[in-house]
Formats: structure tokens, sequence, C-alpha cells
């Protein structure tokens, strides 16, 4: 019968413990100057080496030329203390894990006062000391306080935290730590090749990774393939198999899928390593660490040679250029999703489901708007990708209703005029405003004469107005897939038409406070509002993203929207001239949506709102402008007209004020204002 290699391999002096430097060259150094403390605290995670260390401490101590930190190996108690030996009647093992009670505690104190039998010491090795209890540490604290002069205690543990302050403060505290991976390499390649046993190179850093820094695990690992091998020895499809882990060729198919934004081929992917039997669990840990990789690399390229990476040589190039192609925000932001992904499959009914959805959230970098960090940084590597694939072509914007190009079919009805006023009494001519900005919607000079609201029919004398151009489309992107403040500035009215189709509450917070697109920082568009308490409001209600939204479709570029406060000033408002101004060149009114309101009406000043509960005093109609031929003398004031309610425009942009919370309430979700309760009486 075969001894495991874990016990065959046990190491017998201190110079054959692996990768705990730390620990055995100063135990060695006090076993030189004679300088050995009475009780020793070894610990460290399980299969490091803790349990040998005690054990090779007492052979040193016991040896018949020691204490010595070199064991002859030769004599009665180093014969006995060693891997394959007997044992010592003067060392005692003790497991705390069934001996860690009070009772276990006095006898043991009752014992330890008797001399050795054959040996220099007598030597207590508690192992598994964390399972003592405080009873029982209590029992022996005296004792390890102030022991007989023959007697050692060393004490093992994998937390020693839970040893008492008391007990710690009398020892000698070394930690262990995880063996380095490739300390565990060259020790498997010497065991292998001790056993005569072929093997291959890259089936090694899989034990090595299951083994996670113990050697006893990596070494019963090694074991178990060694049991299961054939004439061809070891084999990393062997390894594979018989480990549960991802085969590399899947996972560098995964990346792939996942930075050509495939997503055919990455749920198709899944649905071969479901088919195939892998755990979804064990995939999504493995394509972590084949990020991680990737993250390294991408920061050194190097990273095999310097042992930062454990992956087979003929790997490493293709995993360069992924790590290239993908970007280490896009790398990094994929780990940071599949590492809480990981966390969030602990004890999941459905992992396959949650493995779709993590490939999910990183294949679409733009819907995730939980962090500020990783995510933009993906978007921005986005865009740098579209910008060296070429330009992006300039998105068409809406066809004016005047436009001889849209078919009739598709021309929206013409809105409701009300009732043409008395032949006798013709509307002022009407008084064009200055407008900083082309305002989205058909002006007055688009409608046809017959059908202009507020004018007599034939009879009329038209005033002679300039004809409006075609609105040019919305200038490309800068850069193929960057906006430009420029860019969407002349895009706005677009913009705003977009915000309307998608939300009207929107539309009215930017048309009724004035709202100006006043800048870019970086990838994100800055809006002005009068107020900050405006914009503070404005990102509250989620309408920022409406607008990013609304850009997108105009524009086909991904941005942010942030609303700012113009200096925190109300901007003054504007002068109304008494004769219409001369339109500068090069701008053009865009088309407007239909209106229920006449050219005449909306070219007049802004009215209070009205008050439906009394008769109205008709405003006064303004001046006629100078030179005006048509109107020698003053007119008469018009009749008003009938204030005909449209449900889809009963709002108008450019004379409404801004929204209140109740009008808000009754427009948008119909609600009814009963009566208001005074909570100060």
């Amino acid at each position: 019968m075969s001894i495991a290699l874990y016990r065959k391999y046990r190491p017998a002096t201190f110079a054959e413990v692996r990768g705990q430097e730390h620990v055995t060259e100063p135990l060695r150094q006090a076993l030189r100057n004679g300088r050995i403390n009475h009780a020793y605290l070894f610990s460290g995670p399980r299969g490091c080496g803790k349990t040998s260390s005690a054990r090779i401490l007492a052979r040193s101590l016991n040896c018949e030329k020691g204490p010595t930190p070199d064991p002859c190996g030769v004599c009665d108690s180093c014969v006995a203390l060693a891997p394959d030996g007997a044992g010592s009647i003067d060392v005692i093992e003790i497991d705390a894990a069934s001996h860690g009670g009070v009772d276990d505690a006095r006898d043991l104190r009752e014992r330890a006062f008797f001399a050795p039998v054959n040996s220099r010491y007598k030597v207590y090795i508690i192992d598994e000391a964390h399972m003592v209890t405080r009873e029982g540490f209590n029992a022996l604290l005296k004792l390890v306080e102030e022991p007989p002069p023959h007697l050692k205690f060393v004490f093992a543990t994998t937390e020693p935290e839970k040893v008492i302050g008391t007990i710690r403060s009398r020892t000698h505290h070394y930690p262990f730590r995880l063996i380095p991976p490739s300390t565990l390499r060259e020790l498997m390649e010497q065991i292998l090749t001790e056993e005569k046993v072929p093997f291959d190179p890259a089936a090694l850093p899989l034990v090595v990774r299951a083994g996670a820094g113990s050697a006893r695990d990596s070494l019963s690992i090694l074991d178990q393939l060694l049991a299961g091998s054939d004439e061809h020895g070891i084999t990393r499809e062997g390894a594979v198999a018989l480990l549960g882990y991802t085969d590399s060729g899947l996972l560098s198919e995964m990346i792939d899928a996942l930075g050509a934004r495939d997503g055919a081929a990455v749920f198709g992917l899944i649905d071969r390593v479901v088919e195939g039997g892998h755990d979804p669990r064990r995939f999504t840990a493995d394509l972590l660490e084949r990020t991680r990789d990737l993250v390294v690399l991408a920061a050194v390229p190097d990273a095999l040679d310097k042992g930062l990476i454990n992956v087979p040589p003929d790997a490493v190039e293709h995993m360069r250029e992924q790590a290239e192609r993908l970007g280490p925000a896009t790398l990094t932001r994929a780990a940071d999703i599949l590492n809480s992904g990981l966390t969030e499959m602990r004890g999941a009914t459905a992992p396959r489901l949650l493995l779709e959805l993590l490939c999910a959230r990183v294949l679409l970098p733009g819907t995730d708007t939980a962090g500020e960090g990783p995510a933009m940084l993906a978007r921005l590597e986005q865009l740098e990708r579209r910008v060296a694939a070429g330009p992006v072509a300039a998105p068409q914007p809406p066809v004016p209703r005047h436009a001889p190009a849209v078919p009739a079919a598709d021309v929206p009805p013409a809105p409701d005029p009300g009732p043409p006023p008395r032949p006798a009494d013709p509307a002022p001519p009407p008084v064009r405003r200055p407008d900083p900005e082309p305002r989205p919607g058909p002006a007055a000079d688009d409608w046809p004469d017959a059908a202009r609201p507020g004018q007599a029919g034939a009879g009329s004398a038209p005033r002679p107005e300039p004809q409006p151009s075609a609105p040019q489309p919305a200038a490309a992107p800068a850069g193929g897939g960057r906006a430009e403040a420029g860019a969407i500035h002349a895009a706005w009215p677009q913009v705003l038409e977009a915000v309307k189709r998608r939300r009207r509450f929107t539309w009215m917070i930017l048309t009724g406070n004035d709202v100006q697109v006043v800048g870019m920082d970086g990838a994100t568009v800055q809006l002005g509002f009068a107020r900050a308490n405006d914009a503070k409001g404005f990102s509250n209600s989620g309408s920022d993203q409406v607008v990013q939204a609304a850009i997108q479709q105009v524009l086909g570029v991904e941005v942010r929207v942030a609303a700012v406060a113009r200096n925190g000033a109300t901007p003054p408002a504007p002068q109304r001239p008494a004769s219409p101004p001369s339109e500068p060149s090069g701008w053009a009114e865009s088309p407007r949506p239909a209106d229920s309101r006449s050219a005449a009406t909306r070219a007049e000043p802004a009215e209070p709102p009205r008050d439906d509960s009394g008769p109205q005093r008709p405003a006064a109609p303004p001046p006629p402008a100078h030179g005006d031929s048509r109107s020698p003398h003053p007119a008469p004031p018009p009749e008003p007209e009938p204030d005909v309610p449209d449900p889809e425009n009963d709002l108008d942009a450019d004379d409404a004020p801004a929204p209140s919370g109740f009008s808000l309430i009754e427009s948008e979700l119909g609600g009814k204002i009963i009566e208001e309760i005074d909570h100060n009486g």
C-alpha cells in the first residue's frame, strides 16, 4: 500500500520547508544562539507547514547533538521523530478539536510536571489551538506562564485571533503564509521526477491553482492525478476534466465574443457551457481569472516571464492581442461585473440566468448607469473605437411640413385656425420677435395665405415677408463619434422635438425655462438653467436621461447630460423692438408642431395666466410698424378670438410660464385640487 505524497515527502528539517523562510531562518538562528522560548504560536492557512515545523522544532530540541538547527537524523530521538518514525513518548500531540475542554487542560497540567523519560525536553504540540475553550485556556494559563524547565509548548492554529490574549502574550508568534505558485510548481516537478512519472508542464499550473497555496492540498491533487494516469502520465486534458476547469479555448472564445459585442456568440457559448455539464459558477470564476490575466497583460506585456500570470506559453500572444483590442477600462469593468456576480451566485437557484445577465451587462456598457468610473471609461473606449473605424454619417433632420419631398399621406393635418375674424376688423400685422436661436415648429410665414390664422381671405393685402430657407441638416459630430457643443447647439431644435415626443414634461421644462446648451465637459453636455434649484430638480426628475436619449437619436452619439446654473443669475428678458427686425443671414426657422393659436397671437407679448372666472378685457393691439402703408390710421381693437383648447398643445413654449406643481398635476396626471388645508392655524 503506497503512502500519500504529502506524507511521503513531508519535510524532516527546517531546510526542507518550502516557502516559509521568514519563519524557519529565525528559528534556526534562535537554536544556534540557544535562546529558546518556552512557548511558540504557529499560525497560518492550512497545509502550509505549521505542524511539520512544530515536529522539526521538537526534533531539533531533543537531538543528541542539540539543540541544533540541523538534526543529525541518526540518534534515537531523530529517528523516532522522523516523518515516518514511530514517535516519542516525550513529544505529545494533542488535537484541541476533541481535547479542548477544561478537564483535558487539567489532565495536561497534572502530567506536565513529570520529567521527560529519555529526552531533553517534554514538548506539547497543541494542534487546532483555537478550538480550546476559554475555560481550558484559563486552566493552562498558569502552566504556560511559568512552566518547569523541561517543558515546551507549541500551539498551531489557523485562527490566532481566537486564542485568548493572555496566552498569545506569553508566546513567540510566527505567522506562516501561503506558498507561492512558483515554489509549489518546483516542488511538484521534483516529486514527479523522483517518482519517474511523465507529465505535461501545462497541467501543473492547474494543480497549483486548485491547491490555492497549500502544499498539502496541492500534493493531494497531484496524487489523485497520478493515480488516474496511464502510460502517458499526467496530461493537461486529464487535469481539466478531473478538476472541472473550463477549457482555455472556450474562455478565449468568450473573451473574443464579448470584445466584438456579439451577443449571439456569447449566449451560444453559455448554452455550450451548461449543456456540457459545466458549473456556471466555475465558468464565471474561470472567466474572471482570465479577465484578470488580460488586465495584467495590458499593463505588463512580459507578465508571463515575470511570473505574474499562470497560462500556457502558446496562449500568451493571443491573450496579448485580446488585451490590446478590449482596453484596460473595458476589462476592468468586466472584471468588476463578474466579481459582483460571482458573489450573487452563492446559493442562487438559477446560476445560468445570472451568468446570462452578467454577460448582457458586459455587452452593453451604455446602459450601465450604476457607477461613474469604469462604465464611463468603457463608453469612451467605445467612442474611440468608432473614431478609429471611420466617420459616422450625419443623421437626417426631420423634414419640414411645407417641404414638397414629404408625401401627402405623411403630412399631419393643419391645425384648426379657429373662427375667422370679421372682414371689417383686419388683424394687425404680426410682429416678429427676435429669437437668439431657431425655434422648433412652423413659423407664421410657413402658413399658406388662404389659411393663415388671424388674416382676412383673398381680399386682404398680404404683407411681403422674406421666405424662410429650408432647415439645414445637423452637422455630423466631430471626430465621427464625438459630439461638439457647436453641433449640439445647431441641432437643438431637432433635439427638442425628439424630447417632446419622448416626454412632454421634460419639453415643457426646457422651453419654459429657456434652457440653453452652455458647453461641453468631455463627453458631458452642460445645459444652463437660470437658477441652481431648477438645475437640481431637472436632474432629480430623470429628465437628463430623456435629453441624453434624444441627443443620441438625433446625432447618433452617446453623451451624458448635466444640468448647471448659468452663474447663478436669471438672464434678462429680451427687449421687443417696435419694428420687425430682419433675420440674420443663415438663420432659418425650423418647422413648428401643430398649434391652435394664430401667428398674430404668438407674436404678441406674453400675457399673465387667463382667469376664466370673469369677463376678459381684449388686449390692445400693438402699434403698426413705421412705414407700413397698409395701416395709415390706427386700427380698432379686434374682437378677442375664442379660446379653443387643444389637448395636444395646450401650452405654448414661447408664452407659457414655467409650470407649477399644481398645474403639472392637473395637466399630466389628471388630478384636481379639492381644497388646501392650513396647518399653521
